[in-house]
C-alpha cells in the first residue's frame, strides 16, 4: 500500500537532517510542498536530506527534494532514483541558464551568410525544376492523349478570365495617376501635350505587363502554391504517384500552360485599360481631346513598344507558374508549412518579375529598341 510522503526534521551530532519517507509523488506534492515550506521558514539554510525511507518517487517529488536539500545533496538514494533526481537537477539548471547573448557583428554575418546560402539553394532548385518541367513538356507535347484539356480550361478560366476585372481596374487607376503626374511636371515647361507619349511609353513597354505580372504573382502564383501544398499535406500527391502518374504532368503543366496563355492576354488588356485611364484624364483635365490623343499616340510607332512589352509576358508567366508550383511541392505537410511556402511563392515571384523586367529594360536599351 502507498504511504503519504513525510519530511521529518531530526537533530543529530552532525547537524540537522530531514528524513524523507513515504511516497514522494505528484499526488502527495501539495502536502509535501507545505512541509518543505515550513522547514524552509524555520531553517533559513538548506538541510541535508536522508531519502532512504522513500517509497515511490517521481519528478514532482524529486523537485521537492532538491528544493529542500539544494547544494547539500540528497543521501540514501539508489541508482535509479539518483538518476531521476540528477535529471531533474540538470533540467532545472538548463531552465535557469541565462539566454545566450547576441554576438553582434558575428551573428549578423552568420545570418547574412545563411540567407545568401538559402537564396543560392532556392535558385538552384528552381533551375532544376524548370529543367524537369521542360523535359516533361517535351515528352507530352507530341502525345495528344496525355493532354489534360479539361484541367487546362479550368485553370485558364481561373487565372485569366476571373482576373480581368482587377487587372482592368488597377491599370485604369494607375494610368490616371501617371497622367496626373505627367501633367503636373510637364505643365511647368509648357509641354502638357507630351503626357500622351508618357502614357504610351510607360504602359506599352513597362507598366502594363509588369503590373499584371505582379498582380498575377500575388493572385495565381499563391493559389498554385496553396492548391498543390494542400494536396501535398493530404498525401494526394503520393496517391498520384501510386497510380503511376507524374505529378508534374498532372498538376504543373496545366497550370503552366494556362498562365502562358492568360498572362499575355491580361497584359494586352492592362495596356488598353491604362491608356484609356490616361486618355480620360487628358480629356477632362488637360483639354487634350480623344482625337488629339489618338493622333499623337499613333505617331509613337506604338507597335514596336507594344511588342517590347508583350515579349516579357511569356517569361513572367513561365517563372511565376514554376515558382508557385515548386513552392507547393516543397510543403512538408502541415498547415503552417502551406502558409510559409505560399508567402515565399509570392515574394519570390514578385522579386523575379521585377528583376527580369529590369534586365530586359537594360537589354532593349542597349540594342536601341
Amino acid at each position: 500500500m502507498s504511504a503519504a510522503g513525510t519530511a521529518t526534521l531530526r537533530h543529530g551530532k552532525d547537524g540537522d537532517v530531514v528524513a524523507a519517507a513515504g511516497d514522494w509523488t505528484i499526488a502527495a506534492a501539495p502536502a509535501l510542498a507545505a512541509q518543505v515550506a515550513a522547514l524552509a521558514r524555520t531553517h533559513g539554510e538548506r538541510l541535508r536530506v536522508d531519502a532512504s525511507g522513500i517509497g515511490r518517487l517521481d519528478t514532482a517529488g524529486a523537485r521537492l527534494l532538491l528544493d529542500l536539500a539544494g547544494d547539500r545533496g540528497v543521501d540514501g538514494l539508489d541508482q535509479t532514483r539518483r538518476a531521476l533526481v540528477d535529471a531533474v537537477a540538470k533540467a532545472d539548471v538548463a531552465a535557469k541558464a541565462p539566454p545566450k547573448g547576441d554576438a553582434g557583428l558575428v551573428a549578423l554575418l552568420a545570418r547574412t551568410g545563411s540567407a545568401a546560402e538559402q537564396v543560392a539553394r532556392d535558385a538552384w532548385q528552381l533551375l532544376g525544376f524548370i529543367g524537369l518541367v521542360l523535359e516533361t513538356l517535351a515528352r507530352c507535347v507530341f502525345v495528344p492523349r496525355r493532354w489534360r484539356v479539361t484541367s487546362l480550361a479550368f485553370h485558364l478560366e481561373q487565372t485569366g478570365l476571373d482576373a480581368v476585372p482587377i487587372v482592368v481596374l488597377l491599370n485604369f487607376l494607375v494610368g490616371a495617376v501617371v497622367a496626373f503626374l505627367g501633367a503636373t511636371v510637364l505643365k511647368d515647361f509648357g509641354a502638357t501635350i507630351f503626357t500622351v507619349e508618357l502614357i504610351g511609353y510607360s504602359f506599352l513597354r513597362e507598366f502594363g505587363v509588369l503590373l499584371t505580372a505582379i498582380l498575377i504573382a500575388g493572385r495565381s502564383g499563391s493559389a498554385f502554391t496553396a492548391q498543390i501544398g494542400s494536396m501535398k499535406s493530404r498525401e494526394e500527391i503520393d496517391a498520384i504517384r501510386t497510380l503511376g502518374l507524374d505529378p508534374v504532368e498532372v498538376l504543373v503543366l496545366p497550370r503552366l500552360l494556362a498562365l502562358l496563355v492568360a498572362l499575355p492576354a491580361l497584359s494586352f488588356i492592362a495596356m488598353l485599360a491604362g491608356i484609356v485611364g490616361g486618355a480620360l484624364v487628358c480629356a477632362f483635365s488637360m483639354d487634350i481631346s480623344p482625337t488629339m490623343f489618338v493622333t499623337r499616340f499613333h505617331d509613337l510607332a506604338a507597335t514596336r513598344h507594344f511588342w517590347v512589352g508583350m515579349s516579357k509576358a511569356p517569361i513572367f508567366a513561365f517563372l511565376i507558374a514554376s515558382i508557385g508550383c515548386l513552392e507547393g511541392l516543397k510543403v512538408s505537410g502541415s498547415a503552417e508549412s502551406v502558409g510559409t511556402h505560399t508567402t515565399s511563392s509570392v515574394v519570390q515571384s514578385i522579386f523575379v518579375a521585377i528583376l527580369v523586367d529590369a534586365l530586359a529594360a537594360i537589354f532593349y536599351m542597349e540594342i536601341d529598341v
